[in-house]
């Protein structure tokens, strides 16, 4: 199973970012890493104001039921993807493109990082141009796409359980 990193970037939903924590845990991911303008729960030495803090970690509470607090995470205004990949960790983009391998199809490194973006726009191109992988998961209905938490939930097992 490899090691997982998962990098929420500019994900706007607090019940997205509660849901994506709570399929982390159920999938062994050994951090997140919440960027952007994602909001994200109560860090130690938190420099938002408390009425923030608590707001934004109470509703991230009602999705993650408890996983905010089990899975690592911090937050980054932009993620170090220089400092990850020298970590040994390959930067696997979650997203439609061109140069996306289906998700089915992909052998995931022993060390990976999973960009999840935004919601309706996806990863933008300056990321997409840093990963070094894309992956999408393949599509049988008229949609185009699932929400960023359900897709999140989907990788990851595709990732974690059955590489």
């Amino acid at each position: 199973m490899p090691e997982i990193i998962v990098i929420i970037h500019n994900i706007r939903s607090t019940h997205n970012v509660g849901a994506i924590f709570r399929s982390c845990e159920g999938f062994g991911v050994s951090k997140i890493i919440l960027s952007g303008y994602s909001p994200y729960p109560k860090l130690p030495d938190d420099d938002r104001l408390p009425h923030i803090y608590n707001r934004l970690t109470d509703q991230i509470h009602k999705s993650a039921l408890g996983a905010e607090t089990m899975v690592p995470f911090e937050y980054q205004a932009t993620p170090d993807f220089a400092e990850l990949k020298k970590q040994g960790y390959s930067i696997v983009g979650l997203e439609q493109d061109d140069r996306s391998s289906m998700l089915p199809a992909f052998k995931a490194p022993s060390k990976l990082a999973l960009v999840l973006g935004e919601e309706v726009k996806g990863i933008t191109n300056d990321l997409r141009d840093i990963c070094d992988y894309l992956i999408e998961i393949p599509m049988r209905g008229q949609k185009e796409s699932f929400n960023v938490s359900v897709a999140a939930g989907i990788a990851l097992y595709q990732l974690a359980i059955n590489p």
